[in-house]
């Protein structure tokens, strides 16, 4: 089953896909739709499947975006960094974020901004203290995320959180797909593009830290709701770790591409 967010008409609505067809459903987005209980079974209005265009990002307004930073082996070589003991966990907040084919929005105060192609997890009701097992059981699937960073000013300090949340640099989607139907333990290719040439190529077997245990370790400390965001890390490639160091360049075409999920194509604009 495959989740999403049409935009159309000034207004925003979630849709379902799966073997029926497409169906338009009573929810602004697909956040509002995890909200409920019964999200999987919501009856909806067919329709014709939305255009690429028309895709917003799923979860228009997280409650929470947690991100998971130096996690894949490859990732910590490349940085020459040591497997961490216990993941890193940063945070965004959702003025960060942009739908799938949106503009990025390249900020005048850097040109050291780098790709960072990921996959997302969705949380699809309330966890709290979960062990591996309940916390798998509390995913309702994964999106594709690009955590685009502003390096210059991450590094300004040992706390990450200014170079991650610059305002309209987080591309997400295009859609949801729901657990069922993904294994990121098997190995899901992630993949990033810049301008055609490709810059990621990884795979989701090389995770330090699974979906399901980052879902369990964060819920130790805080709960969980359904519509949290949990960004899982990228794979070797990025920007910062080549030599020499490169970065995306104004009016650049960024493609993130998940096996299973699909692919998020955005333009890197200049900031106005």
């Amino acid at each position: 089953m495959r989740l999403g967010t049409v935009r159309r008409d000034g207004t925003t609505q979630a849709f379902r896909q799966d073997e029926a067809g497409t169906a338009y459903l009573p929810a602004k987005d697909v956040g509002e739709l995890l909200a409920r209980s019964d999200w999987r079974n919501v009856a909806g209005e067919p329709g014709p499947a939305p255009d690429a265009n028309e895709l917003a990002m799923p979860i228009l307004r997280p409650g929470k975006i947690l991100c998971a930073g130096l996690n894949y082996y490859a990732h910590a070589e490349e940085v020459g960094q040591e497997v961490p003991k216990y993941p890193t966990i940063f945070t965004k907040f959702h003025n960060s974020l942009v739908g799938p084919a949106d503009d990025v929005v390249m900020p005048q105060a850097s040109s050291k901004i780098d790709w960072e192609a990921e996959l997302a997890v969705v949380i699809g009701r309330a966890v709290r203290k979960a062990d591996e097992a309940e916390a798998k059981d509390a995913i309702a699937g994964y999106t594709v995320m690009n955590d685009v960073s502003v390096r210059d000013w991450q590094g300004r300090t040992s706390e990450w959180f200014q170079g991650k949340n610059w305002d309209r640099m987080t591309p997400v989607g295009p859609v949801v797909v729901t657990a069922d139907e993904l294994d990121p333990e098997k190995g899901l290719a992630v993949e990033c593009e810049l301008d055609g040439v490709q810059k990621q190529s990884g795979t989701t077997a090389d995770l330090i830290f699974s979906c399901a245990t980052l879902v369990s370790y964060i819920s130790q400390f805080m709960t969980l709701e359904p519509g949290d965001l949990i960004a899982t890390g990228t794979p070797a490639g990025v920007g910062l770790a080549r030599r020499p160091r490169e970065w995306i360049p104004a009016g650049a075409e960024l493609v993130t591409r998940i096996e299973g999920i699909g692919e998020l194509r955005n333009r890197c604009v200049p900031e106005e």
